[in-house]
């Protein structure tokens, strides 16, 4: 992660999303580098912050509301994450295929994804090129398991904070049925 992320501001898209989000949950920062929306949303949220970057951690490491875990998310360790959910997965400026799923799994039921990286025709504005990092149009949305609904979602160029092709998707996985009440016989 260069520098010049460290002074990016918070995506005003996932400010957005996260207004729906209910107060006082727990949000995880999933690859958060240098901790924008974990900063921003800590007054609002309990947020764990993932990265595998430990100085851009440690510079927010001692936040009443956020909960550090320096991990390397793409190694064959064991997943950090097992048996745990959050009201909020947040995903921005990073793309790794094989978590994908396991990403999905981590929102709990009723629970919000907001998901913004850079998609096929970001070599045009700069990094990243390769095509692994490139969200395909459509992609997010494809993967999505059948139990979310789809809140936002869009594919195309922006402007701000810098040119590129992005792609975002806002989706709330669906709370789990109720149980009917039992019936005498």
């Amino acid at each position: 992660m260069s520098a010049a992320h460290q002074h990016l501001p918070p995506s005003p898209w996932v400010l957005q999303q996260a207004l729906a989000w209910p107060d006082g949950g727990r949000v995880l920062d999933f690859a958060c580098g240098y901790g924008r929306h974990s900063i921003a949303l800590a007054t609002r949220f309990d947020v764990l912050a993932v990265d595998r970057n430990g100085a851009a951690l440690a510079r927010f490491a001692a936040h009443p509301n956020i909960t550090v875990c320096q991990c390397d998310l793409e190694s064959a360790a064991v997943w950090p994450f097992a048996d745990t959910v959050f009201d909020a997965v947040i995903v921005t400026n990073y793309l790794f295929r094989a978590k994908i799923p396991a990403l999905f799994d981590l929102v709990a039921a009723g629970g919000y994804l907001a998901y913004e990286t850079f998609a096929v025709g970001n070599a045009a504005y700069g990094r990243p090129t390769n095509p692994d990092f490139l969200l395909r149009e459509g992609e997010l949305v494809a993967s999505l398991p059948a139990d979310f609904a789809v809140i936002d979602s869009f594919h195309g160029t922006v402007t701000t904070p810098q040119p590129a092709v992005i792609q975002r998707l806002a989706a709330q996985r669906k709370s789990a049925p109720a149980s009917s009440p039992s019936r005498p016989t």
